[in-house]
């Protein structure tokens, strides 16, 4: 238990007290991490390959991932309509952009999902060094997570700059307690315990740390359908942006969840204009932060 807390936890605050300003380091570490998070994902994909009574394992997982998704992120954009609703987010000067590709950014999202059925494809091999898998595994994760410290560190968000953005501060908490309702929600239908559930719904969109997690916390099956959840977000908020942008301001970034601080900000940016990025930063940030700790408090202290 102790070793789980500290390897999700210890790793990121390390991280975070090394501020890089060299533009080519900040740059390589970028590169890492996308690297890092296709191997991640060959690895879970391995592990998934060496489930017994595979077929029905698969069933269990697309099935449960539906109803999650449909849980999570439904309660998500529930939520923020109402507030988009009811306290519209006015700005006169958005010099908006036209938007990125959508077909272009949901090819990158795939090529995420390749990495893990090619890993799936291997581990039907058999082969003897697929045991160390969970070693390599930490390994992995404990480089991962340093490696993001330092990202969101070298983003030169100050604390000051986070209390005052209450945009980004409060599509965050909508974002967390509507996504943990869905997870309640889902519990009664899944019939899961309380904690798995709401442990499986904290991901809010980073599903590279999510799936690790919740694999080494509950097994393949838990940490795949988190994983699936989590890319689905990503591609729906990808799909969704265009469509909200102008009039659903506050919907179109608080779906993005932990992805607004990167991934997605291009497209917030293009269609909400430069107002639309502090926010977006901060959301990111607090989400990046809350993620492993919230996953690692639920799968072991409650």
């Amino acid at each position: 238990m102790l070793f789980g807390i500290l390897i999700a936890l210890v790793p990121l605050f390390t991280g975070y007290l090394i501020k890089l300003s060299n533009k080519l380091w900040i740059d390589k570490i970028n590169k890492s991490l996308s690297l890092i998070v296709y191997l991640i994902l060959f690895i879970m994909g391995i592990e998934l390959a060496q489930l017994d009574d595979l077929l029905t394992n698969l069933t269990t997982i697309i099935s449960s991932t539906l109803i999650l998704f449909v849980c999570t992120f439904g309660m998500n954009m529930l939520f923020l309509l109402v507030i988009d609703i009811f306290l519209p987010w006015r700005n006169s000067n958005q010099n908006s952009e036209p938007v990125t590709s959508r077909f272009k950014m949901i090819l990158e999202s795939l090529r995420i999902c390749f990495a893990l059925i090619l890993g799936f494809i291997c581990g039907l091999i058999p082969l003897s060094f697929w045991q160390y898998n969970g070693l390599a595994t930490k390994i992995i994760l404990v480089i991962l997570l340093v490696l993001v410290g330092i990202q969101l560190r070298s983003n030169n968000i100050t604390v000051k700059q986070i209390l005052i953005n209450k945009v980004g501060m409060m599509t965050t908490t909508i974002v967390i307690l509507s996504a943990l309702l869905g997870g309640l929600i889902a519990s009664y239908i899944l019939d899961l315990s309380v904690n798995t559930a709401l442990a499986m719904s904290s991901g809010f969109g980073w599903y590279s740390l999510s799936g690790i997690l919740m694999t080494e916390a509950q097994g393949a099956v838990i940490g795949s359908i988190t994983f699936l959840n989590d890319i689905m977000r990503e591609l729906t908020a990808i799909i969704l942006i265009p469509s909200l942008i102008k009039r659903f301001k506050f919907t179109a970034l608080g779906v993005c969840g932990a992805t607004s601080m990167d991934f997605t900000l291009p497209m917030l940016q293009k269609g909400g204009g430069m107002m639309i990025v502090p926010p977006a930063i901060v959301q990111g940030f607090l989400l990046t932060l809350v993620m492993p700790i919230l996953m690692t408090l639920l799968n072991y202290y409650f």
